[in-house]
């Protein structure tokens, strides 16, 4: 994928108190990605369009496949037989904008776990769903204890995501998603528009690698926890999962029920644990009192570490 099909440049008209000007601005393309899923055995071999998402266009495939993954379609890298961005190239980028998946043929395919056929827009992984009935079953499996990390790593994501974010240089309109280690070394990352699309992009990459269970991993978010980031993230088996942003209610339940680590407002020195807390490891005298821990007020004068690594306030979080 070309860096320069995942930006476009516009002309735009700027306004500075009663001054105007004309210049270029860049965006973050958004484009339909439809996911094609072919399988079955012999003559009764079935193709089937699963779902359009709006996306970024870069890392198709591994959008696709880690959709598959954390709806159920799969659960294996052995469950994909082939798997490839297909059609013909759309529009003035010539952006291809399908995938196709073919599963092999001793792979069982529910149909029910097929009733997401309809749009979803990049801001929310569920707006597809049919019905409440069509969500993805979350795991009745508890993530084992073991993996820790501790606290100052916690306090370097934001950093160290903020300096892999390539497109977001250039246009400061996409989420990204990130994978640690207990060490705090980035693994891998991937951006989107849709933050539940930089998710898929990620695992999706790691099960091709047939990396998953990621049970030593940690996973980290730009913007906001929702369920659905719970739910992949529990799908793929991490342990771990962190925002800048703040999570749900129901997202913390998910976490708490899993017994996934689940924290939130990681950004300026700061975060709150909202289930898992026996995860972080807490250096010597590095305990606060209960009202400055992980709490929401600003810090010192001036501009917040986030902003300083060109994240906006938590108040102007994209949705």
């Amino acid at each position: 994928m070309r860096f320069e099909q995942r930006v476009v440049e516009v002309s735009v008209q700027r306004i500075d108190g009663t001054a105007s000007s004309c210049g270029r601005d860049v965006l973050a393309v958004e484009e339909p990605l439809e996911i094609r899923l072919d399988y079955g055995a012999g003559a009764g071999r079935t193709r089937r369009s699963i779902t359009v998402t709006m996306r970024t266009p870069g890392c198709d495939v591994e959008l696709a496949v880690g959709f598959l993954f954390a709806e159920g379609l799969v659960r294996r890298r052995e469950d994909i037989e082939r798997a490839e961005s297909c059609g013909p190239p759309a529009g003035s980028l010539g952006i291809r904008n399908l995938v196709r998946v073919d599963l092999s043929p001793d792979v069982t395919v529910d149909e029910k776990r097929l009733a997401r056929n309809f749009l979803t827009t990049s801001s929310c992984g569920l707006c597809g769903k049919a019905s409440l009935d069509a969500l993805p079953a979350a795991s009745r499996t508890r993530l084992p204890d073991g993996f820790e990390v501790p606290a100052s790593s916690i306090h370097d994501l934001p950093a160290r995501l903020r300096s892999a974010q390539t497109v977001f240089d250039r246009t400061g309109g996409l989420h990204a998603a990130a994978l640690f280690d207990a060490e705090g070394h980035l693994l891998g990352v991937r951006e989107d528009v849709g933050r539940h699309n930089a998710v898929d992009k990620l695992i999706g990459a790691q099960l091709l690698a047939r990396a998953v269970p990621l049970l030593d991993r940690l996973i980290f978010v730009s913007g906001r926890a929702g369920y659905e980031l719970v739910q992949k993230a529990l799908a793929a088996g991490i342990p771990m999962l962190a925002a800048v942003g703040a999570p749900s209610s129901l997202a913390a339940d998910l976490a708490r029920d899993a017994n996934m680590t689940l924290l939130g407002f990681v950004r300026d020195g700061r975060f709150n644990i909202y289930s898992g807390a026996q995860r972080i490891r807490r250096e010597a005298g590095a305990d606060s009192p209960p009202d400055r821990v992980g709490d929401r007020r600003p810090g010192p004068p001036g501009r917040s570490r986030d902003e300083q690594h060109g994240y906006p306030p938590s108040d102007q979080l994209p949705p």
